[in-house]
């Protein structure tokens, strides 16, 4: 054991040569400020075709729910590892997707470019042979789906509004592919209704009245459907950027007990286009700021839907499919890693990363479905931090980000650091609030710490290394191992500049976590 504590040690110390700033973490273990869902990772899986194109770019290729190949190995292991991986299928054309089943829907369109067309493509279709093939793949992997369903059908432009979209939703094809989905004894963890028509809407939108009512009627359809409670299917929406007014009228409409999840988008760091979105992500001030959007959500919730749960949707960071030389790199990180951290302490059951492939902010390499370093960043937190979210601080720069969780599959507490600063690194020691945990008297394997940074110091690389060592995926297209180093728990740990680390403290006494 001692060899194993002399080892770690020694690869820490060549691993960061420079002086550090001490910091003292105090992590408040008495009572959690907040919990999330077990699955509160989530990816999504959008309709996106070829033709998709932002900035003399097209970076979807072939990762749309239409043509994704669904045999790739390295896309099922990819799933596969995160035991289960939460997935929304779900996007900007989902209010343009017709299901062709039953038989209200005669024809079977393809998405074609149009200019007249909502967000540019006419509309498109879901044949069951496709649902068939999907559904495979998530069985074979267990993820845990999420379907978004299209709120415009029976839908009429507004005489007076060419944006607003007037009308009673038609349940009738929604109805037709549920009952078909329950029927072929899919397993839906929730249906969704509509994508960005809330508030001002984005390309369209609905009045907060009305989109309560067809929430209603959604619940409604989904009790019909699935009449055991125990494996009926959550409802969820709103599905758009948050709205105070909007939002709390569509609760007070929809009434008690009919949207089980609240669910809001966040694209905070502006276009992919913006020539500051590495500064933005770098900038602890500049990130902060999305927070009061996470607590006006959570505000809402308690004063208008108590039933309800908060949900981050879908969230890129960059809209418009992302940045291109940043979001698949290791500085996403920064931005992504803070937000689930962030997102975590008010009270979000569920964080959707857009996407896990295609664009430039995918998880997985739009081509080769290679995992981006985002990607391992979301399976330690899926692996490592559990429920319940421990309140947590420290007397340090603005530029060290520090959460904590319980544990997710052993006892103690499992925290998060992020070194945003290129040049500073920080010897962190830990406090708690209530002296039950100190150095040197903690599990006898000593702590554990996963140290991510990038390979040869550049931030704009998508090469990952975890402790020194790159993550690549093994002769059989299996997503490695991911070991952590086992430090002798009376060293603080080190963090070093530009870099991420997970610590799981086995010896970690907090009463939240018993």
């Amino acid at each position: 054991m001692e060899s194993r504590f002399l080892i770690s040690y020694i690869l820490l110390s060549l691993f960061f040569l420079s002086s550090a700033e001490e910091v003292k973490l105090t992590v408040k273990g008495l009572k959690s400020i907040a919990d999330t869902d077990d699955n509160f990772i989530c990816a999504t899986l959008d309709w996106w075709p070829e033709t998709k194109c932002n900035y003399n770019q097209c970076p979807w290729g072939k990762s749309g729910i239409l043509n994704l190949d669904l045999e790739n190995k390295i896309l099922a292991n990819a799933i596969k590892a995160f035991n289960p991986l939460r997935i929304r299928v779900g996007g900007s054309l989902q209010d343009q997707v017709l299901y062709k089943v039953g038989t209200s829907v005669k024809k079977c369109p393809h998405f074609k470019r149009r200019d007249d067309g909502l967000f540019g493509f006419s509309k498109g279709c879901l044949p069951m042979e496709r649902w068939d093939l999907l559904n495979k793949l998530f069985n074979q992997t267990g993820a845990k789906i999420t379907f978004g369903l299209n709120a415009l059908i029976g839908r009429k432009k507004s005489k007076d509004d060419e944006y607003l979209m007037v009308g009673n939703w038609n349940s009738r094809n929604a109805h037709d592919f549920i009952n078909y989905t329950a029927s072929k004894g899919y397993k839906i963890d929730s249906y969704e209704l509509g994508n960005e028509l809330c508030g001002s809407g984005v390309a369209k939108r609905i009045e907060a009245e009305q989109y309560g009512k067809d929430m209603i009627e959604l619940k409604r359809l989904v009790q019909e459907v699935y009449p055991d409670p125990t494996t009926q299917p959550k409802v969820l929406g709103p599905a758009g950027f948050y709205d105070e007014k909007w939002f709390n009228t569509f609760l007070q409409t929809s009434g008690p007990n009919v949207v089980d999840g609240l669910t809001h988008h966040i694209y905070n760091l502006g276009p992919g286009d913006d020539p500051s979105l590495i500064n933005k992500i770098q900038d602890p001030s500049f990130l902060d700021q999305i927070s009061q959007t996470y607590k006006d959500v959570s505000t809402s919730i308690k004063l208008h839907g108590p039933w309800t749960r908060a949900w981050v949707g879908e969230s890129g960071g960059a809209y418009n499919s992302g940045g291109k030389e940043v979001s698949h790199t290791f500085l996403d990180g920064f931005w992504y890693l803070d937000q689930l951290g962030m997102t975590s302490t008010f009270n979000h059951k569920v964080f959707c990363r857009q996407a896990l492939v295609g664009g430039n902010y995918a998880l997985l390499n739009t081509t080769t479905f290679v995992p981006n370093p985002d990607y391992y960043g979301a399976l330690l937190w899926h692996r490592l931090m559990g429920n319940n979210v421990l309140s947590t601080s420290h007397n340090g720069s603005h530029y060290l980000r520090a959460y904590s969780h319980c544990s997710k599959k052993t006892k103690g507490v499992s925290i998060l650091l992020i070194n945003m600063s290129n040049s500073t690194s920080f010897e962190v020691s830990l406090l708690d609030d209530m002296n039950l945990y100190s150095r040197g008297n903690g599990d006898r394997n000593g702590r554990e710490e996963y140290h991510l940074t990038p390979k040869d110091g550049n931030i704009q690389s998508d090469m990952l290394l975890l402790n020194g060592t790159p993550l690549k995926l093994t002769e059989t297209f299996e997503i490695p191992a991911m070991n952590p180093l086992l430090v002798d728990d009376t060293l603080p740990i080190r963090v070093a500049p530009d870099s991420i680390v997970f610590v799981t403290l086995k010896g970690f006494k907090a009463p939240a976590c018993a």
